[in-house]
């Protein structure tokens, strides 16, 4: 395997953005968590941390302003590894992490990484968190796995801006024009973020999929609408629009560890699919409407055009930072929630024995109050709210949902709001 970086490079076109949109109010940082069978070791842990850097160079950065971007280079400190603190999923200061723009937390026997985006995508967190555990477990228990056996699998990957190489330039998109519901409600104190975990029976979530003729991912859209239509939505000529980022390497040929996705938009009129079953076959539709290559390349494009528009390059840098702040407080008015399935995280053979299960959380910002994930492990899926409102009945409601469809859902929590169960 191959990840090879040089002394600096450029931000992929995606991460330009988020340095001059992200801070305290609007961390851009989402959370992977692995829940081992055993106690964590800090100390392997730190050894499985460096090892990993080694491998993986492009995650051994720290971010640095240029005149008109910002950039990489080569971070030459120690990560700093503590016991988690803090909520999840928040701004993460290079200053008090040696300039690393992720961390790597860890309480009892799970271990957190919370990654700034402009770093690396969900895909691209899953490959470097997964190897982290690797080293860790391999660490901990040398006399039974065997690191050549996973080496001898190991895929390459690079850091091409992937966005550059696959964009087309004749290809336009149009946006929907429209603003979207905004989730009501008071918030919980500043600062603080509720993490709520449903673990869902995944044979019986398929089984319940295959007979609706719908993918894990349609069928859960659906629930959230129909959830916080019951719950939180109050008479409004806004939809309630769900964004549903596209990891595009299923679409185009790439290995690269920068970001790569995309999204399409569920904009769903609730004066018109006000049933489950509606809503439903409306999730459907817009699924096989919006997830084909030429709508995608479109998506994509579009953002690839802003990035590279001669006029936008030629901005000195504070200026960008200040427009880009601007224009995304009112892009975010165009989401309702973001719902991220990450997919079946695979591990191999025998390092199984000693995983329970993943984690995955974004973090909820002032306009998104809550937003969701998901990713699977055997066979059990987790699938999260993150939230900073004082309710949960959103989450409830979904919860209420499956287990009406004789789904078996555990939950746990980080006590920030009451239990649903």
């Amino acid at each position: 395997m191959k990840d090879n970086t040089t002394e600096w490079r450029k931000l992929d076109n995606s991460a330009k953005i988020f340095p001059m949109s992200a801070g305290k109010k609007y961390s851009t940082v989402f959370r992977i968590s692995v829940l081992l069978k055993e106690k964590i070791d800090l100390d392997i842990l730190q050894d499985a941390v460096e090892k990993t850097l080694e491998v993986y160079k492009s995650f051994k950065v720290r971010m640095r302003r240029g005149f008109f971007w910002y950039y990489l280079e080569e971070n030459i400190k120690v990560p700093i590894i503590e016991e988690e603190k803090d909520y999840p999923c928040k701004y993460i200061d290079p200053k008090k992490n040696n300039d690393y723009l992720f961390k790597i937390t860890y309480f009892d026997k799970k271990i957190n990484i919370d990654i700034f985006h402009a770093l690396t995508d969900g895909g691209g967190g899953i490959v470097f968190f997964r190897e982290i555990v690797y080293t860790y477990l391999e660490l901990s228990h040398h006399n039974i796995l065997d690191k050549k056996e996973r080496l001898a699998r190991k895929i390459e990957y690079n850091m091409e801006d992937s966005y550059m190489k696959n964009y087309n330039k004749n290809l336009s998109s149009r946006q929907s024009s429209k603003k979207a519901y905004i989730l009501k409600g008071r918030k919980i104190k500043l600062g603080a973020v509720s993490a709520i975990h449903q673990i869902i029976d995944l044979e019986a979530l398929k089984d319940i999929c295959k007979k609706e003729n719908a993918t894990v991912t349609q069928y859960l859209s659906a629930v959230l609408i129909y959830s916080i239509y019951n719950t939180n939505y109050k008479k409004s000529n806004r939809p309630i629009k769900v964004c549903i980022p596209v990891n595009l390497k299923k679409y185009f040929p790439s290995k690269t560890m920068s970001n790569f996705f995309s999204y399409i938009t569920l904009e769903a009129e609730m004066d018109k699919i006000n049933t489950f079953d509606k809503i439903l076959e409306f999730v459907k539709q817009e699924f096989k409407n919006k997830l084909t290559e030429e709508e995608i390349t479109k998506t994509m494009s579009a953002n690839v055009k802003l990035g590279i528009n001669p006029f936008i390059k030629i901005i000195p840098l504070e200026i960008k930072k200040l427009l880009v702040r601007l224009s995304y407080i009112e892009i975010r008015k165009y989401t309702t929630i973001t719902f991220s399935n990450i997919g079946r995280i695979g591990i191999i053979g025998k390092y199984k024995d000693y995983i329970d299960s993943f984690l995955m959380l974004i973090a909820p910002e002032s306009i998104e109050k809550i937003k969701c994930s998901s990713c699977t492990f055997e066979n059990k899926m987790v699938f999260t709210f993150t939230s900073i409102l004082k309710d949960n009945k959103i989450q409830k409601s979904f919860y209420e949902f499956l287990k009406q469809k004789g789904i078996k859902v555990e939950i746990e929590s980080n006590g920030v709001l009451n239990d649903i169960s």
